[in-house]
C-alpha cells in the first residue's frame, strides 16, 4: 500500500486527480454545513441575479443561492455515482467471478447476457431501466449501476481466468477447500487491483450518466440541488444568465476529471500491461 502511494505521488496527473477527488469527498460530507444560505429558500424578485459578493455564484431563476445549492449538490452527485458503481460492481463482479471460475455452460450463459447488454449503449440501457422503475434519485443510480454491470463482468472474468490456474489455487483445491472458499478467499482478492482501477474510472462515467439522466428529468427531481438538474434548469438562460448552467457544469467536469486522472494513475501502477 505504501509503495502504491509513493508511486502515485510521483505522478502529477494522479496527484491532481487525487486532490480533486478529496475536495469533492470533503464537500460531500461537510458542504451542507459550509453553505452560507438555505439552498431551497426562494426569492423570485432576485431571480437570475449574476454573481456578487453576497452570492459568489449568483442566483438561479427562482432566486436561490447557486453557491449553497452547488455545495449541497455535491452530496447528491457523489451519492448517485457511488451508489451506481456499488450496484454495478456487486452484480458485475459476481457474474464475472462465476463465469470465469466455473467456465462451461455457466460462462456461456452469463457472457451472452453481458454481450446482449453491451449491444446497446450504456446510456440507452440506463434509460430503459429508469423508464421501468420511474424517475428519482435512487432509481437513477440503480439504472446507471445496472448499465455498468457488463463492464465489470468482462474485466473480472478476465482476471479470474488468469488467476484460477495458478499454483496457490490448485494447492487450496488439493487441501479440500470448497469452490466458494477458493473463489472469495483466493481468486477474488487477487483481482482487487483491476477492480480498483475499473471502479475509479467508472465513477467518472457514472457521474456523467447520472447527471445526464437528471438533465433529462429522469434522475433527481426538483427541488433537489443535483448538478445535472441544475444544468437542465439553466439551459434556457444561457444567454441572459449563463452562470445558472455554467457553474454546475464546471463542477461535473472537475469531478469527472479528478476520478479519471486518479484512475489512470492507478492503472499505470496496478495493471502490468501499462507498466514500463
Amino acid at each position: 500500500m505504501h509503495k502504491i502511494l509513493r508511486q502515485l505521488l510521483r505522478s502529477k496527473p494522479a496527484v491532481i486527480g487525487g486532490f480533486l477527488v478529496l475536495v469533492f469527498l470533503f464537500l460531500a460530507f461537510f458542504g451542507p454545513s459550509l453553505a452560507p444560505h438555505d439552498p431551497f429558500s426562494q426569492d423570485i424578485a432576485s431571480g437570475s441575479e449574476p454573481p456578487s459578493m453576497e452570492n459568489p455564484m449568483g442566483r438561479d431563476r427562482m432566486g436561490r443561492d447557486m453557491f449553497s445549492r452547488i455545495l449541497h449538490g455535491t452530496r447528491y452527485s457523489v451519492i448517485m455515482a457511488v451508489s451506481a458503481v456499488t450496484v454495478g460492481l456487486t452484480i458485475g463482479a459476481l457474474m464475472g467471478l462465476c463465469a470465469g471460475f466455473y467456465g462451461g455452460i455457466v460462462d456461456v450463459l452469463l457472457m451472452r447476457v453481458v454481450d446482449l447488454m453491451l449491444a446497446f449503449p450504456a446510456f440507452f440501457v440506463a434509460l430503459i431501466v429508469v423508464a421501468i422503475l420511474g424517475p428519482g434519485l435512487l432509481n437513477g443510480a440503480l439504472a446507471v449501476g445496472i448499465a455498468s454491470v457488463p463492464h465489470y463482468a468482462r474485466v473480472i472474468r478476465g482476471g479470474v481466468l488468469t488467476v484460477k490456474g495458478q499454483e496457490f489455487v490448485e494447492a487450496a483445491r488439493a487441501q479440500g477447500a470448497s469452490n466458494l472458499r477458493i473463489m472469495f478467499r483466493h481468486v477474488l482478492p487477487n483481482c482487487v487491483g483491476v477492480l480498483l482501477v475499473q471502479t475509479t474510472l467508472r465513477i467518472g462515467a457514472a457521474v456523467i450518466t447520472s447527471a445526464s439522466l437528471s438533465f433529462l428529468g429522469l434522475g433527481a427531481q426538483e427541488p433537489l440541488p443535483e448538478w445535472g438538474l441544475m444544468v437542465s434548469s439553466g439551459r434556457d438562460y444561457l444567454r441572459s444568465a449563463p452562470h445558472i448552467a455554467v457553474f454546475p457544469g464546471l463542477c461535473i467536469a472537475a469531478m469527472v476529471l479528478g476520478f479519471n486522472l486518479l484512475g489512470d494513475g492507478l492503472r499505470d501502477i496496478l495493471d502490468p500491461k501499462f507498466r514500463d
